[in-house]
């Protein structure tokens, strides 16, 4: 099997994960990736944690999620079928809405109709779900929706990855790539899944000048 279809296949395992700042998803991520290089150091740290002018924030897990028609019981979408289809950080909230109520937590993309676009809120309480545009045209103004995400907030951590791999000097190359989205490809899992093997293909060369450092981090709050 080829190094490129190792990847690929690693993408796929990768893919249904939900990845945030925080969660269970960015561990289970952690823990796959750390079965490809055992290298691999998993670190948290705790929510609430001031890191300049950041804090980490509470950790966020999604149980479920999910809007239905209350006159037809025909399911719109649901968290579990894809998990773009939630805002990022949405807060917990049961309850039903006309359709001009709920569209005020809709989004979607007018120019692309098959998308679901990927939406967060991760310092402000909210809560959205995501949709194509051509389904979303579907809706009916006169139904009701019945309106159900079920998440978790709590004082947990943050989790991140590191790997390092020592050469002649203490000049560093670093390779960062995120693990912070749900189920993208390009924006996500290219990076991570080819930086893990890229780490094992560096580790075989003995006399190494430079030193590498490889983190597998949430974005902006884990870089810094």
């Amino acid at each position: 099997m080829t190094v490129g279809t190792k990847i690929y296949n690693l993408i796929k395992i990768l893919w249904p994960f939900n990845r945030s700042l925080t969660g269970n998803g960015n561990r289970a991520t952690l823990k796959i990736l750390k079965k490809i290089n055992s290298d691999l150091k998993v670190l948290e740290v705790k929510s609430s944690i001031q890191v300049y002018d950041w804090k980490i924030p509470l950790e966020w897990n999604v149980k479920k999620a999910f809007i239905k028609n209350v006159n037809t019981r025909e399911e719109i979408l649901n968290f579990k079928n894809n998990n773009l289809h939630l805002m990022g950080y949405s807060i917990p909230i049961k309850k039903i809405f006309t359709l001009d109520k709920l569209k005020k937590n809709l989004n979607y993309i007018k120019n692309k109709p098959h998308a679901i676009p990927y939406t967060t809120s991760y310092y402000k309480k909210n809560w959205g779900f995501n949709l194509a545009y051509n389904n979303f045209k579907k809706l009916n103004k006169k139904h009701k929706y019945e309106v159900n995400i079920d998440t978790n907030f709590k004082k947990g951590s943050m989790s991140f990855g590191e790997i390092f791999i020592k050469g002649k000097s203490k000049k560093e190359i670093i390779f960062s790539t995120y693990i912070c989205h749900p189920s993208m490809a390009n924006n996500e899992l290219s990076g991570p899944c080819l930086s893990i093997y890229l780490s094992k293909w560096i580790k075989k060369f003995k006399n190494r000048n430079f030193s590498y450092r490889f983190i597998f981090i949430p974005e902006t709050i884990g870089s810094i």
